[in-house]
């Protein structure tokens, strides 16, 4: 395919471009002005901006499917349903479950990602194990009676089920053991303070281990402040001093205000945001009753619940909080980085997505240079 006259994003912003494709790769990115002699499928994307396609790193299902059913047809609803939202590569999140329910379903997963299509869905690439060695007192939308102290013995057993693809793990850093945990396993998957109670030491000691993320900013921890910093304090310091940190953020209007997101960015800069749905199964559905990690959960309009109001992850596609994003002022090309190349750098696929660059995935998403509506998903 040969893609022309469309804004594409680069690492300086958007550029007119032409983009060539071949066996799923680009091929090939050359000056709007250049004489092609090509003979395939071309493509005229006059007027609209030429994105990577997402990519989601935290979410748990959509179309009323929930990832932890653990069954093929869910994951390919899921990923059809992802891919018309924009999304090209996802890394669905499990929920705190008995170890037998999660061995199940990240052995499915394993499977599925063997036989997954190849177009017309987002790519299966990781697993987050959000859970379940989380803090009681910060639980959430989780299951409490399933949470457990850190075990790298179990992670690893885990890994195996998975055959590799756990990326992402949730932990509570001032559990004892999650320092131990983090530096014995942070080779074969990255972790993300979240779901805590820890201060400020504990989560510079879970960065010092190997710790590189934080799952959901601001929520399931405790606030920053000027005495306190805590764990966004710690994150942000780490930053400051060089070290990336990715700070996962619901951009869904929601879980944050247009402030606290302004602040996310301001902290983290445009290369550490990391912006999630945390959608669930009633996205993209009608409101009524649904479930989430097996607990019951309410969706009325934009907002997702448990029974006792406590929010249940979002509603919102990832393409809805990268909307959302620019309407709080971020700028495209910024807000369009932390939902293609940031995340995909959070769990070290930037290899092959996230960007538009000679030999990566041939994954794009076309906007309405005027609306930003989605033109193509290609």
């Amino acid at each position: 395919m040969l893609i022309k006259n469309g804004l594409v994003l680069t690492e300086s912003g958007f550029e007119k471009l032409t983009i060539l494709t071949d066996g799923g790769k680009i091929s090939g990115i050359l000056p709007a002005d250049a004489m092609v002699k090509y003979s395939g499928e071309v493509l005229d994307a006059a007027g609209n901006y030429v994105l990577p396609a997402l990519t989601d790193v935290h979410f748990h299902g959509c179309a009323g499917h929930d990832f932890c059913e653990g069954t093929a047809e869910a994951f390919s609803k899921i990923a059809e349903y992802e891919f018309s939202q924009g999304v090209g590569t996802i890394c669905p999140a499990t929920m705190t479950l008995p170890d037998e329910t999660l061995t199940a379903i990240l052995k499915s997963v394993a499977a599925y990602a063997k036989v997954q299509p190849k177009s017309g869905a987002a790519k299966l690439v990781g697993v987050h194990l959000e859970g379940p060695f989380i803090s009681r007192a910060k639980a959430g939308a989780q299951n409490a009676a399933h949470i457990q102290p850190p075990s790298a013995e179990k992670l690893k057993h885990w890994q195996a089920a998975a055959e590799g693809l756990i990326r992402l793990v949730t932990i509570a850093p001032e559990i004892e053991g999650a320092a131990e945990c983090i530096r014995a396993c942070a080779g074969d998957m990255r972790f993300s303070p979240g779901h805590t109670q820890c201060g400020y030491d504990e989560a510079a000691a879970a960065f010092e281990a190997g710790a590189d993320h934080v799952t959901h900013l601001y929520n399931a921890m405790p606030p920053f402040t000027h005495r306190s910093p805590a764990l966004i304090g710690a994150a942000a310091d780490r930053s400051f001093d060089g070290k990336r940190v990715y700070a996962e953020v619901i951009c869904d209007g929601v879980h944050l205000s247009k402030s606290a997101v302004r602040a996310a960015f301001s902290l983290f800069g445009a290369d550490g945001v990391v912006l999630i749905s945390d959608s669930m199964e009633a996205t993209g559905m009608p409101d009524g009753e649904y479930q989430l990690g097996g607990q019951k959960v309410i969706k009325r309009g934009s907002h997702a619940t448990l029974t006792d109001g406590t929010l249940a992850g979002s509603v919102t596609s990832l393409y809805g909080c990268l909307l959302k994003a620019v309407e709080y002022g971020i700028p495209l090309e910024t807000a369009a980085k932390a939902a293609t190349v940031n995340p995909c750098r959070s769990v070290g696929i930037d290899g092959f997505y996230g960007s538009i660059e000679v030999g990566k995935a041939a994954r794009f998403l076309l906007l309405d240079k005027s609306d930003l509506s989605i033109r193509k998903v290609i």
